[in-house]
Parts: structure tokens; sequence; C-alpha cells
């Protein structure tokens, strides 16, 4: 890791409480789906608590980037945070009527009405939260800052599941509300504390209006936008679809299944580790571009698993990769921003991960059911590699052009 930039006051501070929040934010995603079964019994409420969590994204992640860079970023996050943290709060609220002895209050309804809040504040405030971390560290920094925010992302995906579990099978699920609810108050003080510095930094540049077609004119953002979109769409579907693989193929358990979910988080802190070590002063697409080629060819084998060790062992890989590729790009396209369109730029790298990635699952499932999960696979593998490798053949070529170009004015 990078033990002085985690041991300076304002991205320390930033970091820890971060991974507190996200924490409790994972313990609500495992008691959630629970909570909603048991009330209503359909897989079909349980599908559509998760699509009004996500679904606000693909229409206000544009408008969120717009507002990041129009308005104060931490005030964002702090206003729209705290519209979050009500929502586990009222759940809390609801079932502790039944710990009293009157008949809970809970209904599905408010839980996904609930989600849908989440998911439009979500939206709005996440890149005010991306764009963030660049007004807290020095331009140098950047690169580590960004590696280890996805470490305490990617810890927090192994440590809030597992947390939940051992609460959920002691106290209940509600705890889980609790918890998540308790954890935004860290986070709620360190943005507070780091508001002047934010703002200080969005009013250096111009208020002039974001043109995001300027943005898009950017060969290099555009590039590397398509490749995370890419790696999203024909990558992403391998978590999504690895309880098929397990159940279906390697006839394997949801303990087992679970355990497959923490490979893919192992590699997913690796990954940051192997940027702040190795790959410190690589340039950041070109290790995004060579993370994402592999991702491909590792997802050429992922249906050819026959034990649960062989598909923990590429999940890890996975992980790894999926990680490297992302933060990489992202660190790329957040040095080539400036504090004038850093939040569009982050809504766009965002979209391009989230996006791809629910398309992905959708057409690839939709592959699944015509033929079978190792032809959607090897289709996606095949198609990832065909993809990264134009991406890199037109950024290598935009360079040569560059160089030509300047060749002739001298």
């Amino acid at each position: 890791m990078s033990p002085t930039l985690l041991r300076t006051r304002r991205y320390g501070v930033f970091w820890f409480s971060s991974l507190l929040s996200n924490i409790g934010t994972w313990m609500q995603s495992v008691a959630e789906p629970w909570l909603v079964l048991s009330l209503s019994g359909s897989p079909f409420l349980l599908g559509l608590d998760a699509f009004a969590m996500n679904a606000p994204f693909f229409l206000l992640a544009l408008w969120g980037g717009s507002l990041a860079d129009r308005k104060d970023r931490s005030l964002i996050i702090y206003v729209f945070s705290g519209i979050q943290m009500l929502c586990p709060l009222t759940i809390v609220i609801l079932g502790a009527t039944g710990w009293i002895g009157a008949a809970s209050w809970i209904r599905v309804w408010i839980v996904i009405a609930l989600s849908l809040i989440v998911g439009i504040t979500d939206a709005l405030s996440s890149p005010a939260f991306s764009s963030l971390i660049p007004s807290i560290v020095a331009k140098d920094e950047l690169k580590p800052a960004l590696a280890l925010n996805s470490i305490q992302f990617n810890l927090s995906c192994i440590l809030g599941p597992a947390i939940a579990g051992l609460v959920m099978m002691q106290f209940g699920y509600l705890w889980c509300f609790g918890a998540n609810t308790l954890s935004y108050i860290p986070f709620f003080f360190s943005i507070y504390w780091l508001r002047p510095l934010a703002r200080s930094a969005n009013a250096t540049e111009s208020s002039a209006p974001i043109d995001l077609r300027a943005t898009l004119k950017n060969r290099k953002i555009t590039l590397a936008l398509l490749s995370v979109f890419g790696t999203a769409f024909f990558c992403g579907p391998i978590i999504t679809f690895s309880p098929v693989i397990v159940r279906d193929i390697l006839h394997g358990s949801a303990s087992q299944y679970g355990g497959a979910l923490t490979a893919f988080g192992i590699g997913g802190i690796l990954g940051p580790l192997l940027i702040l070590t190795a790959l410190k002063h690589t340039d950041p697409m070109k290790a995004s571009l060579a993370a994402a080629l592999t991702y491909g060819v590792i997802l050429l084998t992922v249906a050819e698993a026959r034990t649960l060790w062989q598909l923990a062992a590429l999940l890890v890989a996975s992980g790894f990769l999926l990680t490297v590729a992302n933060t990489s790009a992202n660190t790329f396209l957040q040095s080539q921003a400036t504090n004038q369109n850093r939040g569009q730029t982050a809504s766009l790298y965002m979209l391009a991960m989230r996006g791809g990635m629910s398309l992905g699952n959708l057409a690839t499932g939709s592959v699944i059911g015509l033929a079978t999960l190792k032809t959607a696979f090897m289709m996606n593998g095949i198609l990832a590699i065909a993809l990264q490798s134009t991406v890199l053949y037109w950024q290598s070529d935009g360079k040569r052009n560059s160089q030509s170009n300047s060749r002739r004015r001298i």
C-alpha cells in the first residue's frame, strides 16, 4: 500500500471513513434481499428492488456530473448522503415496532420506494464523490490515491457481507440496516472537514457552461471510455453468472458460491496493490488495456472450470484484472480532466462501467437462454479481445499521427 498517503490527515480520514461507510452499505445489500423475500416471497419483487436501485443511474448520472462541476462537491455529497442515511433509518424505525410487541409496519413497497430514493441520490452524488479525490491530493499522488480507494472498496466487499452474515445469524437482518445508518456518521464528519478544500478547488475554474460534446471530442478520453465500456459489457457478467457455474456445472452449494465471490474480492484488492508498486510509473492506459486484454483471455477459460478451486483461481485473476483495468483507466481520465469538467468525466466513466455491465448482463443472459453459458462466455471473450485490440491500435495510431504532425511543425 501507500502508507505515506494514508498517514496524511486529509486522505487518511477520508479513506477510513469511506471504508466504514461502504462496509455498512454492503451489510445492508446482504440483508435487504432477505427482507424483501421474507415480506413478499416474490423473486419478481426482489428483481424490482434491485432495478429501482440501479435504474436512476442511467437517467441522472450525467446530470450528476454537471452538478458536480457547477456546485460545491462536498456539499452535494453531504446533502444526498444525508437523504440516503434516512432510508435505512426508516426501515429500523418501522421494524422497531416488532421489537416492542406491535405488528411491524414494514411493507415491501416501502422498501422498494426507499431503494428508488437511494438510487436517485446515488446517481446524483457519485460523480461528485469520484471527483472529490483529486481535490484533496496532489497531482502526483492521484494514481496511488485512486488505487487505495479501489482497495478500500474491495475490502468492504469482503468485510461487509462477512459481518452481515454474523449479525443476521445472531441478531436479525434489521441490525444490518442499523449498522448502515451509523456508518454514515464518521463519513459525514470527514466530508464536512474536507468541504472548504473541495470548495476552493471548484472556485479555481471558470463557471462557463459544460459542453459534453467537447469532452467526448478528446480522442484519448473517448478511447478510454470505450475500453471501460467493453470490459464491463463483455467481462462483467462473470460475477453475475457465477452462480450458474457453481450450481449447474460444478454442483456446488450457496456457501461455495459465497467463497467464489470472496475470491473475486481478494483479486480486487491485489490489483490496486500492483498499481501502487510495480505499475507506479507505468502509463495508466497501457496498464489498463493490457489488463483488459488479459481479462478477455481469462473469460474464455472460466466456463471450462471443472473444480471449485479452478473457478476460485480464475475469479481471483478476474478481480485482479478488473481493478487494474478500471482503476488505471479512471486514473488516466482524471488526469485528463480539469476541475471544470472533472465531475462530468467521472459521470461518463461510471456510466460506461455500470451501464456496460447492466447491458452486458442482459445480452449475456439472452445468449445463455438461446445457447449455453460456455457459448456466451466464449463469444464475450473473443469480442472483448477484439475490442481492446482495436482500442490499443487506435491509441497507438493516434500517437503516431501526433508525433508525425509534431515533426512536420518542426
